[in-house]
């Protein structure tokens, strides 16, 4: 009789074990990007690193699938659409458009948007508290002040900065409405020219030169898709370019004040572990990173015609040769 009570309860056990492996192996993380570019795939390499140290191994404990679609709004749709009836453990949302296009489509899975400047503005969430929905995430919002800062530091001179922007970003106009007033309380004008679409971009900043003393760029899909173009007409024209991205500063501009994109997504990583433990992501404050790195191109300071200081040199994290 005993021995039969005893194999009843280990059979219960690894009933239960099975049970719990089988659970584990049904956990799954959904990453929707909307482009392939190098500030994207760190931000995924970001999470992925925090996924591991939370313990969470790919291919055992969880699934890790990865997508990338257009921003248009037919492609956004359908791919959401089918991401969310594959009902995973979590969606995370590497842009403003995959992120609000999960929103319009999944009210019950949680959502985890990262590098997101203002997901407020974005509505994405109602404000910088958690928000009591499926949603949180990591905002990448730095301070505009100190990207100022950093236009007085590289080229003290400057008192007219040029900003080629996506007037149907409703993003990149909010960022460069701030940066305007904070230009002008530095005692300086912001010179600002529209580039509705990518190809538009060179020629926005052309109409810029003689104009402006030096270009700051701010990321939006517009710009990032020509800015090549951008870089030729800054390094032609030998005008300082500044980014802030550091897929920007490689592209060619000549030094960038950036928030790293892998910590960005180790930040939301760190997120999705904690949902996948049991935490409703409505009572996970959404995390804004602020500690920023200058990093500075020497190959493009010298085709500008740029002498960068020492004293900028020894705060540069990134140096590109």
């Amino acid at each position: 009789m005993i021995d039969r009570v005893r194999a009843s309860v280990w059979l219960c056990v690894l009933v239960l074990l099975g049970a719990g492996s089988a659970w584990a192996q049904t956990k799954s993380v959904m990453v929707l990007a909307t482009d392939r570019e190098p500030r994207t795939q760190a931000m995924q390499e970001g999470l992925r690193d925090a996924l591991k140290v939370g313990g969470f191994v790919e291919g055992r404990q969880f699934k890790f699938v990865t997508e990338v679609v257009a921003t248009d709004e037919q492609s956004l749709a359908q791919r959401t659409q089918s991401m969310a009836a594959s009902r995973p453990d979590v969606l995370v949302a590497l842009s403003i458009p995959a992120a609000q296009s999960f929103i319009q489509h999944t009210k019950q899975i949680p959502i985890v948007f990262a590098g997101v400047t203002d997901p407020v503005k974005a509505e994405l969430v109602p404000s910088w508290a958690a928000s009591g929905t499926t949603v949180t995430g990591v905002s990448d919002l730095l301070p505009m002040a100190r990207r100022v800062a950093l236009i007085r530091q590289v080229v003290p001179q400057a008192r007219r900065v040029g900003v080629v922007y996506n007037p149907s970003d409703a993003a990149s106009v909010a960022v460069i409405r701030e940066f305007q007033e904070l230009v002008s309380k530095a005692g300086m004008l912001m010179v600002e020219v529209a580039a509705p679409r990518a190809i538009d971009v060179p020629a926005a900043a052309r109409s810029l030169l003689g104009k402006v003393d030096v270009l700051h760029t701010f990321w939006d899909s517009n710009t990032q898709a020509s800015y090549a173009g951008l870089v030729k007409v800054a390094n032609d024209a030998k005008i300082v370019l500044l980014a802030s991205d550091t897929a920007s500063l490689r592209l060619g501009a000549s030094a960038a004040l950036v928030i790293a994109e892998r910590e960005i997504g180790a930040a939301a990583g760190r997120q999705v572990v904690r949902i996948l433990r049991g935490t409703k992501p409505g009572t996970i404050t959404p995390e804004v990173l602020s500690v920023a790195q200058t990093q500075v191109n020497l190959v493009a300071a010298k085709l500008q015609g740029l002498s960068l200081s020492d004293a900028l040199m020894k705060t540069a994290v990134v140096i590109v040769k």
